[in-house]
């Protein structure tokens, strides 16, 4: 029994993954049960609000819980408002920080605010949003303990990350043990019948099937999803890395970033990040790019907003001054302080870290303004007035449009 293309799309693994008609051992089998019983499968994904942005390596899983929805079945998105006071310690060295309850709620709430442009949150039955401190804030100790009963050190310890720390001597906090204990009893909580997770989430996947086998629940299939490369086409994207592409950057920022993506990284990117299909892409390596960045920035902020970023962006490339319609992200020069040089007013608008990396940029060939190259860091501008509605941009997927 074959699985359906949407959902195969972009699969990196699924387990179990029998070819059997047994619902337990084969996610089609489950579907055709699911389809001949009218009843929808509970597909859960859970995201811990640590930060306050989502980007396009996160965006993969809601593209596949989306796919599910329009199928007819139940988006469960888990906020992990109680798990991320602990910290996934997925991929992590050390011991994460623990942040307090109001952080995450504040990140809860601009995650969800992303979110509507990925997922159905209109139609009835498709989406749960649940917080899984609704189930977790309440264990007992007597269910804590319950739980620790169902996992041995042992197996903790065969966890990668576990094991590294383990290896070179680094602590591992008692608490971090609890981590995959409490994401797969969120399965049990929901009853979830798949989970969706990265490729480094099998661990916790995978005990969130024990524990549901331990409550007598029907084991969940845990479906994996490759890990999204960063704009610079080799590292999993991380703000921490910096080459992420946010689901809240203007479009003009998000194509002009997808465009220069290495080649190798085109293909993934459109597979994993749109419903094109690779092969209709054009076979000039160019071009390639070109179609991709459109199809992705038109997937998060539609094809006219995309289109006109395309457009926006080779006027900027050229050299070209930006028209006033140009889709460019505004900066307000309310609090530079003028007379401003040139370093100095690159640092005050963001788009350097500081002043001496603005100089580096400006002496290295890398700032225009309106589409003219800035070579001087210690030019002065006199006046807000002087620059108001130009473009300053740094290198050729950064631009902020003055606002006096």
């Amino acid at each position: 029994m074959a699985l359906p293309r949407w959902l195969e799309r972009g699969m990196a693994d699924l387990f179990p993954a029998g070819e059997t008609d047994d619902a337990d051992q084969s996610l089609a089998a489950r579907l055709a049960e699911a389809e001949a019983a009218a009843r929808p499968l509970r597909v859960k994904f859970g995201i811990d609000p640590t930060g306050s942005d989502i980007h396009l390596g996160h965006s993969i899983m809601f593209r596949k819980l989306r796919a599910f929805q329009d199928a007819g079945h139940t988006a469960v998105l888990i906020v992990g408002d109680f798990t991320a006071r602990i910290g996934d310690p997925t991929g992590q060295s050390a011991t994460r920080v623990q942040l307090d309850g109001k952080a995450v709620e504040a990140n809860a709430r601009t995650y969800l605010d992303q979110l509507r442009s990925l997922l159905d949150f209109d139609t009835p039955g498709r989406l749960e949003v649940r917080r899984n401190s609704d189930w977790l804030a309440d264990l007992d100790l007597p269910r804590l303990i319950d739980l620790l009963g169902t996992a041995t050190v042992g197996q903790m310890l065969a966890k990668d990350d576990f094991s590294s720390r383990h290896g070179d001597g680094k602590p591992i906090a008692l608490h971090e043990f609890l981590y995959p204990l409490l994401q797969g009893y969120d399965s049990v909580a929901v009853n979830a019948d798949v989970e969706l997770g990265g490729t480094d989430q099998t661990f916790n996947i995978a005990m969130g099937r024990d524990l549901q086998r331990h409550f007598r629940q029907r084991p969940q299939f845990g479906l994996l999803l490759p890990i999204l490369p960063g704009t610079d086409g080799v590292r999993k994207m991380s703000k921490s890395l910096g080459n992420t592409v946010g689901l809240r950057e203007a479009p003009l920022i998000t194509y002009s970033k997808l465009e220069k993506l290495p080649d190798a990284a085109v293909v993934p990117y459109v597979t994993l990040l749109t419903d094109l299909d690779p092969a209709d892409l054009p076979r000039d390596p160019r071009q390639k790019q070109r179609a991709m960045a459109l199809a992705v920035t038109a997937s998060l902020h539609g094809a006219e907003a995309a289109h006109r970023a395309q457009a926006d962006a080779a006027t900027l490339v050229s050299g070209a001054s930006a028209t006033e319609s140009a889709a460019v992200p505004a900066a307000s020069l309310a609090t530079v302080n003028f007379p401003a040089k040139a370093f100095y007013l690159l640092s005050a608008v963001g788009l350097c870290g500081s002043s001496s990396d603005a100089s580096r940029q400006i002496r290295g060939g890398a700032v225009r303004l309106d589409g003219d190259k800035l070579t001087d860091p210690h030019q002065c501008f006199t006046a807000a007035a002087d620059l108001d509605g130009r473009v300053l941009q740094l290198g050729k997927t950064k631009f902020l449009r003055l606002l006096a």
